[in-house]
């Protein structure tokens, strides 16, 4: 199918191009997204369209331009990654007419003067089609650009372990495919002469041939003795290795219902991983891990997670959204010097303030000589940040960690402002006027619901469930929660989705003791409570959870009574 998604059109950012346009053939690398080429990123960057196979990851096609034409032309399995019935499938039985359907569209978006990325998987002319692109594009006068890829040949067996060459184990490698076109009467793989021609074989989309491969190997001379692995969905969290010799390889893989894509090595360089599998071994490696932080600030937590092993699921339960200025703030500012304290209850806040500011052509110098007390360490860096400086932080990160850190000072009699999100909790308020403070609050910014959640919900709820009937196991490890709010967006668009009872089968990983209130209070439970409340904090808990378990590839490890909190 080719399936277009036209971006937001009304972006101001342009990239200028000449009338004559162009396509790079561009390897997206093996499966994780962070191993594309520095080139290949900027030429996506640049890119006025973008033509995708199946594999591409989602999060490298973040970093097209806003009004970029996205275009689809993955034909496995005849269908797109929504499910919907692939129209390329449909244009005849002979996968060569699909390849020229897309031949022909590089060329009729090229001769429009476009900037256009093919964006193929791994390396684009090793087993990828990319030659007979380049050869449509040549004979049609077409500008081109390969841009080489991180091939799976290297990249998938370097995760698992095992590197392709050793001085003193493998000095030749030989690259096949195992998925050759349908349409030849008869295999060109020479395995006559390849069996046992070099020290390492690696065979690219091999699972489904995996039987034959191993027959022809053995018959032409490779030891059935021979070390051998074959590895599923190489350089991704999910990634799974099953090992043994040509003998038993295709038993042990049907026990273990491995499918494509995978690659399979054969040589002695498949012993190595014994010591080698640095990939697997990672902390959290395997585990689904929820995130819901908002979009913006997401990256944090789901990149340190990601750092460690984590398959993220980024799902944002929360969006904020400015407060327009009215005749509170106006008189706030205008008023400022009134106030002995300011106090910060997130690291956002700074940020919107200053935003409503520049709307009345004022800075944070309206801020100059008040006490500035925050809710903790982010808060106080992203002031700190614009050269401010932080009068208290209190132990404890929370509302009720700066009312007990307040205890030991004087306050009675000043006045305080309190600058936070409309409708956040009101613990700080009640709790400095009872220390005898005088306080104004006054909302700065406001928590909304993504409209993508309830969608969101309803594609994670399937895996939310232990169904043990289909011998499955859960799925979703982790729920990661970071305030009230994330919690209650989350559990209303459950609820919306019409499966608010899916709470009670979720683990949440909770960034404080508040927070995990509201997830009780919602019904769900808390495994995992941070002891410092900060990301880092949240995710050092994780990880200390995850090395109690022994470090299992899947789920989070079952916690006692007394463990659970």
């Amino acid at each position: 199918m080719i399936r277009v998604v036209q971006k937001n059109p009304h972006s101001a950012f342009r990239i200028p191009h000449s009338t004559k346009g162009i396509v790079y053939l561009v390897g997206a690398g093996p499966g994780d997204p962070k191993l594309i080429t520095v080139k290949g990123l900027e030429m996506l960057k640049r890119a006025n369209v973008v033509i995708y196979d199946h594999l591409i990851s989602k999060r490298l096609l973040e970093h097209c331009q806003p009004n970029a034409k996205l275009i689809y032309v993955g034909k496995e399995g005849g269908s797109d990654p929504k499910g919907r019935k692939s129209r390329l499938s449909r244009l005849g039985s002979d996968p060569s007419t699909s390849q020229r359907a897309i031949n022909r569209l590089l060329v009729r978006e090229a001769k429009k003067g476009k900037i256009v990325v093919r964006l193929k998987g791994g390396d684009p002319v090793l087993f990828g089609r990319g030659g007979e692109e380049a050869l449509a594009l040549a004979k049609a006068n077409v500008l081109f650009e390969i841009v080489p890829g991180v091939t799976s040949a290297i990249a998938v067996p370097a995760y698992a372990g095992i590197p392709v060459t050793h001085r003193k184990l493998s000095s030749s490698v030989a690259m096949v495919t195992g998925h050759e076109d349908p349409s030849k009467p008869d295999t060109a793989i020479r395995w006559d002469r390849l069996a046992s021609a070099t020290d390492t074989l690696v065979c690219l989309m091999g699972v489904g041939t995996l039987a034959k491969t191993v027959e022809q190997l053995i018959r032409y001379g490779r030891s059935q003795e021979a070390p051998c692995a074959v590895i599923e969905w190489g350089t991704l969290p999910n990634q799974r290795t099953v090992a043994g010799t040509l003998s038993t390889i295709a038993r042990r893989c049907e026990h273990a219902r491995l499918k494509p894509p995978a690659i399979v090595v054969v040589g002695e360089v498949v012993k190595l991983r014994h010591w080698l599998a640095w990939f697997e071994r990672k902390p959290l490696f395997g585990k689904r891990i929820v995130v819901t932080r908002p979009a913006d600030r997401a990256e944090e937590l789901g990149g340190l997670l990601e750092e460690l092993g984590a398959q993220v699921i980024r799902l944002p339960a929360i969006e904020l959204a400015p407060m327009k200025v009215n005749g509170l703030f106006r008189r706030t500012v205008r008023d400022m010097g009134q106030f002995d304290w300011v106090f910060f209850t997130s690291p956002e806040g700074i940020h919107w303030f200053g935003r409503l500011l520049r709307s009345q052509r004022k800075d944070v110098r309206v801020l100059s000589g008040r006490h500035i007390g925050v809710i903790g360490p982010k808060t106080a860096a992203s002031i700190q940040d614009l050269g401010i400086h932080v009068d208290f932080i209190p132990k404890r990160f929370s509302q009720e960690g700066i009312l007990d850190g307040l205890k030991a000072r004087r306050v009675t009699g000043k006045r305080a402002l309190i600058l936070s999100a409309k409708g956040s909790r009101d613990v700080l308020e009640g709790g400095l006027r009872r220390l005898g403070m005088e306080v104004t609050r006054v909302p700065i910014y406001r928590t909304v619901v993504p409209s993508a959640l309830q969608q969101g919900v309803q594609e994670i709820v399937p895996a939310c469930h232990d169904d043990r009937r289909a011998g499955r196991r859960q799925p979703i490890d982790l729920v990661t929660v970071t305030s009230s709010s994330c919690v209650d967006h989350f559990a209303e668009a459950l609820e919306a989705a019409g499966v608010a009872d899916t709470i009670r089968h979720l683990r949440f990983a909770s960034i404080g003791p508040v927070t995990s209130a509201t997830v009780r209070e919602r019904g769900g439970r808390i495994v995992i409570e941070a002891k410092t409340s900060t990301i880092e904090g949240l995710v050092e808990a994780i990880v200390a959870l995850g090395r109690q378990g022994g470090g299992k590839r899947r789920g989070i490890p079952s916690l006692s009574t007394s463990q659970a909190s």
